[in-house]
């Protein structure tokens, strides 16, 4: 079946045919940017849940509650949940359906776990798209659940519209979580296992840090007690994504132009890693080269302007 024929049944409902154009996707065919574009058109810019932390904060389980709550509201929802790839074969060592076994069978339910393939954000470059095709698909929601959480984990910042970031009271001194940066990547804390000792002092720690550096644009950053295999907290979480979410809508077009320019930029730079050709000698300066290729590109650029201007004259 050809990936038009594919994205046409995608597009009618058809869960298998998403499920196929997923795999189509991750392995970067000749066509995916042609395909990406038509999916495109149909997104209507479905909200996007990060959640993120450290192995073992319990990101999985919040995420199967959340799902479970969110189906009671009758919202369709996608599941990218990364995993660690594997150094061989690059594909995701843990599978989806023994994590969230539950919702296997929900119909309103689509997960898939895609391989991080040694991402240093954290997320494989087919983590975006994988959100699109859900878009396109009609879901309501989209939870993204990383690998883990440090100053490399940035991407599911410019992905998501709300970024969860959980801890544990086993997570650490709070002072630690600051240098590793993820006080510029939490919409909402959360510190999962609540009922264990050290989960107040982490918790006071958080919100005293969070009134010394609170984020630009007056969103005030919810640190939340949870725990997440007892389903205690999970309403309050989900009032406080709804809340971010209704603050997200307010802040206007600049933070979507941003948004939008960073994904051309990577788009950019994922092909021209494709389809740049060069050869190098063992004794070659990297910094020389790369500015000899740099100049190509930039006079390349030059010539096609030029044409195009010779053109526009003559016609």
């Amino acid at each position: 079946m050809g990936s038009s024929e594919l994205l046409s049944k995608m597009l009618s409902g058809d869960r298998l045919a998403l499920a196929r154009l997923i795999s189509h996707i991750e392995s970067r065919p000749s066509d995916h940017l042609a395909i990406l574009s038509k999916v495109q058109e149909r997104c209507r810019g479905v909200p996007v849940i990060g959640i993120t932390g450290p192995p073992g904060a319990g990101k999985s389980t919040l995420v199967d509650q959340l799902i479970t709550r969110l189906r009671q509201q009758k919202e369709k929802i996608g599941v990218v949940a990364i995993d660690p790839s594997s150094p061989f074969s690059g594909g995701a060592v843990l599978g989806d359906r023994i994590r969230m076994q539950g919702h296997a069978g929900d119909e309103s339910v689509f997960i898939r776990s895609l391989g991080s393939r040694g991402s240093r954000g954290g997320l494989s470059r087919a983590t975006r798209e994988v959100v699109k095709l859900y878009d396109a698909f009609g879901m309501d929601l989209v939870l993204v659940e990383t690998v883990g959480v440090g100053q490399t984990e940035l991407d599911i910042m410019a992905l998501a519209s709300t970024t969860i970031v959980m801890l544990t009271p086993e997570s650490g001194d709070a002072i630690q979580t600051l240098k590793a940066g993820i006080l510029e990547i939490a919409d909402i804390f959360v510190v999962n296992k609540s009922d264990r000792e050290g989960a107040d002092r982490i918790l006071s720690e958080l919100k005293v840090m969070l009134e010394i550096s609170s984020k630009n644009g007056g969103w005030k950053v919810p640190v939340l007690p949870l725990q997440a295999v007892k389903g205690i907290g999970i309403e309050e979480l989900i009032a406080r994504i709804e809340d971010h979410r209704e603050w997200s809508h307010r802040i206007g077009q600049k933070e979507r132009e941003k948004i939008t320019q960073e994904e051309v930029a990577e788009i950019v730079m994922d092909e021209l890693r494709k389809r740049l050709t060069f050869s190098v000698l063992p004794g070659d300066n990297p910094y020389r080269k790369a500015e000899e290729l740099l100049k190509g590109v930039l006079w390349n650029k030059q010539r096609s302007a030029r044409q195009g201007r010779t053109k526009a004259r003559k016609d």
